[in-house]
């Protein structure tokens, strides 16, 4: 089983987007909201180099997407 990580806020339509799509392929992962927890939006400011908050962003066993449409998704959750 893949680990994957979402890092978004609830308030956010395209992280909502991969929430829906993860629950849809009954996939485990975990929804780390960066508005409501400093620490998730630490973690998600050190995967930048420009440490901007940049989300909605996926880790697929550690792979970092960047807002990724369906097909890149796929690819990495396949692999």
């Amino acid at each position: 089983m893949k680990q994957i990580k979402l890092y978004g806020s609830s308030q956010c339509h395209k992280t909502q987007y991969y929430k829906t799509f993860f629950e849809t392929r009954n996939l485990n992962y975990a929804f780390l909201d960066v508005k409501k927890n400093t620490e998730f939006a630490s973690e998600l400011r050190n995967l930048y180099q420009n440490e901007g908050l940049h989300f909605p962003t996926i880790l697929v066993e550690g792979k970092r997407l960047r807002n990724p449409n369906d097909k890149e998704l796929i690819k990495w959750l396949n692999k």
